[in-house]
């Protein structure tokens, strides 16, 4: 993976416990292009490796411009940049990728939850851009944790952004039955966010027929698993032949790991796709948010750092 050394141009406080980081190049030539939902690989410092959506316009090319929560379940990375990562410094990074893209639809209907707005604020933009026919509701717990609350407000399309505040009287509050109640072939509806939210609407979109196809999904953490089911199982690797137990506490990765076979990974949660594998035998207990419905249902790839085997065994394409 091609890896960009940029410099830390600006930081900036956006809300309670929110800043943003302007990239460049230190030589300030132009940023590989992007598109709307796409995100980027941060390496921190520490060795950690996370990954941030850009919330920018995507017609410029002289900057990225990521957003991080200081999040206080964090497992070091939103620590990290927070804590250490000052204007002036630089860091690696990877270039963009979009496992969130916009499709063209009659409509679309943006759903952010909290730090979810970062891939749906550059969304927003590209849509203004093209005079297409768009909402935004940017749902938070308060004003003051409302990140780019007066750059939405300022913007052409501030008329199409809707907030609403956990904090704030009952009629501000978003009501999706009203907003999903009648479902639309012509629109497509994108939500990023907690977990909780994303579920809150993928299920009120599944309670009113919606078809999962015009339902788009970005997480930023994994969901919680009971684990207390998990068994012990093998892997063997295609390559060499050899056959590896997976502890019931152990991830794949972690097992792998300790008979020197390494396997590239960044979010550790099944988010990003780093790590995803082919399996060439063998049924697949996907853990991840990463593959859809339809892809882990041919059991042909998974995700070591979380997902594992239904049963005794799984061979990899390794």
């Amino acid at each position: 993976m091609t890896q960009i050394t940029v410099k830390v141009a600006r930081r900036t406080q956006e809300a309670l416990d929110i800043a943003s980081f302007e990239l460049v190049k230190p030589d300030g030539s132009a940023l590989p292009g992007f598109s709307a939902g796409s995100h980027i690989d941060v390496q921190l410092p520490g060795g950690l490796t996370r990954q941030y959506s850009l919330c920018n316009d995507a017609a410029e090319q002289h900057r990225y411009r990521i957003a991080v929560l200081r999040d206080a379940h964090s497992r070091g990375g939103s620590a990290a940049m927070h804590e250490q990562v000052k204007e002036g410094d630089t860091l690696a990074i990877s270039e963009p990728r979009n496992h969130f893209p916009l499709v063209h639809a009659q409509r679309t209907l943006l759903l952010a939850g909290g730090i979810g707005v970062t891939p749906l604020l550059c969304m927003a933009q590209r849509l203004a851009t093209a005079g297409a026919d768009f909402a935004l509701h940017y749902c938070t717990r308060s004003p003051e944790r409302t990140a780019f609350r007066d750059e939405i407000a300022a913007s052409p399309y501030a008329g199409r952004v809707r907030f609403h505040f956990d904090d704030g009287e009952a009629a501000q509050k978003l009501d999706l039955d009203a907003l999903l109640g009648e479902p639309d072939p012509g629109t497509h509806i994108y939500v990023c966010g907690p977990t909780g939210f994303i579920e809150w609407v993928v299920k009120t979109a599944e309670r009113f027929a919606w078809n999962k196809e015009q339902v788009h999904l970005e997480y930023f953490g994994a969901a919680p698993q009971d684990t207390q089911g998990d068994r012990a199982f093998q892997v063997k690797l295609a390559g060499s032949g050899a056959t590896y137990e997976v502890p019931a506490d152990k991830t794949v990765v972690q097992a792998l790991q300790a008979h020197g076979v390494e396997i590239l990974t960044s979010c550790e949660q099944g988010v990003c796709g780093t790590c995803l594998t082919r399996v060439l035998q063998g049924e697949c207990d996907h853990r991840d948010l990463y593959l859809t419905d339809e892809e882990k249902a041919k059991h042909d790839q998974f995700t070591p750092c979380c997902s594992r085997a239904k049963g005794p065994l799984l061979v990899l394409d390794l």
